[in-house]
């Protein structure tokens, strides 16, 4: 397993770093480079390509794009190269350049999307039983570090040698990640699908029985969390805290808490379950957005408040996405693994995101105190509605019509 293990660590880092050098870097180096409002704020479209990836998720399950090489390996390595050699092209243009960095930035999404797909596929194969909750743990350990190195590294390098050669160096990085796929065991995948049966499709997770309630757990446990990330900073910059300290909060201290969170949701899964690890951390959760709600209000006031809210949330969200993923593996049929995962996790992005962009309007009309306390009540019933449709799922379905 520690093999396997170490395979997981290097693919999942390999999606962390593009992700997080152009979410997370990229912004600020190009406004600093003079770059217009309008034009970074057009770089939130990159999301895109994350968030309708499940569209050609049967795709990336029914054919083998290198069959050489493997099903899922004939797709990870190619478009880990292309990423790759995508990155060192963004150093032919300075970071005020928009239009043609927008354009590199877009290619590496697609590609990255499609190397997410077959990652997943593979991890949903090979992980089984107790190994899910390490193995997701691994996962969300990767992407933190793919924060440190994606973002936080980048902005210190820049500052430090210049922009083109820390491109070329994250590009290097990058490339990295693909020793893991020397050692994927392609062959235990198991027997080919047959095709003539049943092909990977959308429809056929949706005919599965309980289906719908799988679906609704992955749209309803974290439904509030957007609203409280939303306006998070925007939070702490009316409340007077130092850019600095939010930078930190977001940036080094957030991979930290990556890490740590990682790492202590896989014992807590295993100490207590997956369901009761999810009811966990979802009381948790509510607790972090009540003591926004009362330090809004003035019933808690202080930067320290604020501050320890914040830190604590990054921690248990970390651990929730370790456990709503082993839940999402576990949900995941054999036959279309890819597909079911890349669903799930879609539409809970799809619902972080509604929040998001939903925050700000909230905010505006109501201010952040009745914000954060609308976020409260919705995560409390969000963690109601999810424990029922688990309660459900661990009855005998009734057969599929």
């Amino acid at each position: 397993m520690a093999r396997l293990y170490a395979v997981l660590a290097g693919l999942y880092l390999a999606q962390g770093i593009p992700t997080y050098l152009l979410l997370v870097a990229l912004p600020p180096l190009m406004r600093e480079a003079g770059a217009s409002r309008t034009a970074i704020g057009l770089f939130s479209l990159l999301m895109l390509p994350l968030v309708l990836k499940f569209a050609v998720a049967p795709f990336v399950d029914r054919h083998k794009l290198l069959p050489k090489l493997g099903h899922r390996r004939g797709w990870i390595v190619p478009t880990q190269a292309l990423v790759s050699l995508a990155i060192a092209a963004m150093a032919l243009f300075s970071p005020s350049d928009a239009l043609p960095l927008f354009g590199l930035g877009l290619f590496i999404t697609l590609l990255s999307s499609l190397q997410d797909i077959a990652t997943d596929g593979y991890a949903v194969r090979h992980l089984k039983g107790g190994a899910r909750a390490v193995g997701n743990a691994v996962q969300a350990g990767a992407v933190a570090l793919g924060v440190i190195i994606g973002g936080t590294l980048v902005l210190v390098l820049v500052q430090q040698i210049g922009w083109v050669p820390t491109i070329l160096i994250v590009a290097a990085l990058s490339l990295l990640p693909l020793i893991a796929t020397l050692y994927m065991a392609e062959d235990n995948e198991g027997a080919e699908i047959d095709l003539t049966r049943a092909k990977p499709s959308l429809a056929a997770f949706f005919r599965r029985p309980q289906a719908w309630l799988i679906l609704g757990f992955a749209l309803s446990y974290r439904a509030s969390e957007g609203l409280v990330r939303g306006m998070e900073g925007a939070y702490l910059v009316d409340i007077k805290v130092p850019t600095a300290w939010i930078g930190y909060l977001s940036g080094t201290a957030a991979a930290t808490a990556g890490l740590a969170g990682a790492v202590l949701a896989a014992v807590v899964i295993r100490r207590l379950g997956l369901s009761s690890t999810l009811l966990l951390l979802g009381g948790l959760r509510s607790l972090c957005f009540l003591a926004f709600s009362l330090n809004a209000f003035g019933l808690a006031p202080g930067m320290a408040v604020a501050l320890a809210a914040s830190g604590f949330q990054t921690l248990i969200r970390y651990m929730e996405l370790v456990a709503i993923y082993s839940f999402f593996m576990k949900s995941a049929s054999d036959d279309q693994p890819g597909t079911d995962f890349t669903l799930l996790a879609c539409a809970e992005l799809v619902i972080y995101i509604i929040g998001t962009s939903l925050a700000g309007i909230i905010a505006d009309r109501v201010g952040y105190a009745w914000l954060f306390s609308l976020a409260t009540v919705i995560s409390i019933f969000g963690i109601a509605l999810s424990l029922t449709m688990l309660r459900r799922l661990r009855q005998p379905a009734e057969p599929a019509a």
